[in-house]
């Protein structure tokens, strides 16, 4: 019998092609679409769904990393004719940073696909049906216009620990006939925000909501100033230091997969729930704008430089340590032909 939790992580291994789209608040997860591949037919290439967090940036670098290619990107994002739509409290996605999304695609240089949500959280039980009107739904509809314009069949699901979210992403997936990938599920936090700051992802705080974390102090900065702190709640009051409760949310200003940088002009805090212990706000970007990357090849050799060292879950499947440092050198070899495209 299939236990809890189960789903996502039995499937994670096979590699695919995906689309990448927009991400749960609580978790930030990302979706990537695939279709078959052509590495000994093993390989597929993804569209993937886009918030701009960390976990979906870095699910999408395991992704390539296991032999995938991505080949779009998908976001939901609030109502722009309603106001004070940036933080739609959603069970689901995060809409904060959503401003950013077009230039995270440019970064990329990745075909963008985006759908405004709807919906609401209604059927927020264990399991999940198809409910009209739910946020859920919106999701459906997103990845359903990718199908219908990419030839893929997989998303790639930067989910940690949310049940309530796996659930309704493997609903969707089903009724579409695509397969998730989830390199991150219930992996160590801990591990897992090292490896993201070892391996160059360059994440600001742009939302908080947890006792301990200020709007004036903590918004705006990076994965890299931040961990010590993030540790230190986390035995102090139980914080998740990737932000699996909500605790906070991050937007990628530049990572490896990028192709430019996103540089920060301008931004406002925005107070969302003035609470005395536990106060919620987020940043709302102004004026942002792309730069050129540094040399391509000093990416590549510290890229590579890290990924040597850094225990990717794929490598995992490798019995000896040699097994696992040729699968390295294999996977980094074919990550860096995506760069020289």
């Amino acid at each position: 019998m299939q236990q809890e939790g189960e789903s996502i992580k039995t499937e994670i291994f096979e590699p695919l092609e995906f689309l990448c789209g927009a991400l749960p608040t609580t978790c930030q997860q990302a979706f990537l679409a695939v279709e078959p591949g052509t590495r000994s037919q093993r390989c597929k290439e993804p569209p993937c769904p886009a918030c701009g967090g960390k976990d979906s940036c870095y699910n999408m670098m395991q992704c390539i990393a296991a032999g995938h290619k991505i080949v779009a990107l998908a976001n939901l994002r609030p109502d722009e004719n309603r106001e004070r739509t940036d933080e739609l409290d959603s069970y689901m996605y995060q809409t904060v940073g959503h401003q950013a999304i077009d230039l995270y695609a440019e970064a990329m240089a990745l075909p963008l696909y985006r759908r405004t949500i709807r919906g609401r959280s209604l059927d927020t039980g264990k399991e999940y049906t198809k409910c009209e009107g739910d946020e859920v739904e919106d999701l459906y509809e997103l990845l359903k216009l990718v199908k219908e314009n990419e030839e893929v069949d997989g998303i790639s699901v930067g989910a940690i620990l949310s049940d309530y979210q796996r659930v309704r992403v493997e609903n969707v997936c089903k009724r579409l006939n695509l397969q998730p990938l989830a390199y991150l599920w219930q992996r160590n936090q801990e591990d897992l925000l090292r490896e993201m700051i070892a391996s160059n992802i360059q994440a600001v705080i742009i939302k908080v909501a947890a006792m301990g974390l200020d709007p004036d102090k903590h918004l705006g900065k990076s994965l890299d100033e931040m961990e010590p702190y993030l540790l230190e709640l986390s035995k102090k009051y139980g914080v998740h230091v990737c932000g699996e409760g909500g605790e906070y949310e991050t937007f990628t200003l530049d990572c490896p997969l990028f192709k430019k940088k996103i540089i920060v002009d301008s931004s406002e805090i925005v107070i969302h729930s003035a609470d005395a212990f536990a106060p919620v706000a987020y940043l709302r970007f102004l004026e942002l704008h792309l730069e050129d990357k540094a040399s391509t090849s000093k990416i590549h050799f510290d890229f590579y430089r890290k990924l040597r060292f850094m225990f990717w879950p794929c490598i995992y499947n490798c019995i000896t340590i040699e097994d696992r440092i040729k699968t390295v050198d294999f996977i980094s070899s074919d990550f860096f032909q995506l760069f020289s495209q």
